[in-house]
Parts: C-alpha cells; structure tokens; sequence
C-alpha cells in the first residue's frame, strides 16, 4: 500500500529516492518485528491491534483515521511532486535524510525494547507498570517524538518539500493523541499523576 502510494502518483518505477525510502523503512520495521517476535511476543501480539478500528475511544478513532489520512496523503504528493519535479531538492538532501531515519529507526527500536506495554492502541493492560528510564526519562512520549522525526524525514528522503504540507497535520494529530493518552492513563494507571510531575515534558525536551 505504501509503495502504490508513492509510485502510482509518480507514474514511474524509476524513482530512487522512494525505493531507498522504502528499503530504510521496511529494514527498520522487520529488525524491530523481528525482535520483539523472539523476545516479547505479548508485545508483538499489542501491535498487531492497530488502526482506527482496533481503538476503543471515540478521540482516538477520530486521530488515527486524520493521521491515516496524512500520511497516506504526504506519499501521494511526494509521488506527484516527483513525477512534475516541483522541488527540484539536491541528491545531498534526501541521502542525509536517509541517514537520519536510519537513526530514527534505531531511536525506535529503543523504545520498543524498553517498554513491553508499547501498544498500538490507548489501553491500560494488566499487570502494566510505569517505564521511567530510558527515552522515557526525558519525554513522556518517546514513540511519538520519534513519530515527528519520521514525519519530517520521510518528505526529505523522498525528495518533496512539498510533502511537507502534511507535517502540521501530523503534529496536531500527535498532541490531540498524547492529551487524549494522558487523560486515560491518569485515570487508568496508578503513579502516572507522579511520573508526569518527574517528567515534565510530552514530546520535546525543555519545550513540551
């Protein structure tokens, strides 16, 4: 679905930036999978649970369906942009970006070995306890600020600067998911009151 999003609109499958794209993301999400297969399959299980559909608050189907949509629309016009050549963005760029989503990737992998209650839907499991160290000293919301990083990257290894466009969207899709996250683990799960005292800030050290 990914690679028809980018390469329909772009009319070609001579697009290189997107087949570099595609082997980082895809390396990234079958190093992690495959980590968590062997290691933390109740985890792996969580994950599998994902979209608007498997979200049990209202709030949150309504986010994942607005970040659905952005995502899939920021391949969509990086497949036009490519196909029109209306950024005309240096070779230098999207290999650099490249280069910071393989650190993304890693950042990611972190956080899911770090926390086996990383589910892909706003729930409370049994016997969950509070992740303190780690990623998790700095921001309450690790995942989702590596999320931002692949938002602004994947524009940029994709060669668009008008993919862009979506980047707003995306970020306030992902604040409206951590207040919505923070009111159901405040009343969900115990000590959280306190870890967000301890950790002050959501999603971007020393600014939120």
């Amino acid at each position: 679905m990914m690679s028809l999003a980018i390469m329909l609109p772009a009319a070609t499958i001579y697009y290189w930036q997107a087949w570099c794209y595609l082997a980082v993301f895809f390396i990234g999400v079958s190093i992690i999978t495959i980590y968590i297969f062997l290691h933390d399959k109740s985890l792996l299980q969580s994950r599998l649970k994902v979209g608007t559909i498997a979200e049990t608050r209202k709030a949150q189907k309504i986010i994942q369906a607005f970040a659905s949509l952005g995502f899939i629309g920021m391949y969509i016009v990086a497949g036009f942009d490519y196909r029109y050549q209306w950024s005309g963005m240096p070779p230098i760029i999207w290999i650099a970006a490249d280069g910071m989503l393989i650190l993304t990737w890693a950042l990611f992998f972190v956080i899911f070995k770090k926390n086996t209650f990383l589910s892909a839907t706003i729930e409370v499991q049994q016997h969950q306890h509070i992740i303190t160290d780690g990623p998790y000293a700095v921001v309450r919301h690790p995942m989702y600020a590596a999320a931002i990083l692949l938002f602004i990257f994947t524009p940029l290894a994709l060669g668009s600067l008008w993919a862009l466009l979506s980047l707003p969207l995306m970020i306030i899709v992902l604040v409206l998911r951590c207040l919505d996250e923070e009111k159901a683990l405040t009343q969900q799960l115990q000590g959280y009151t306190a870890y967000c005292k301890k950790v002050p800030f959501r999603l971007i050290p020393f600014l939120w």
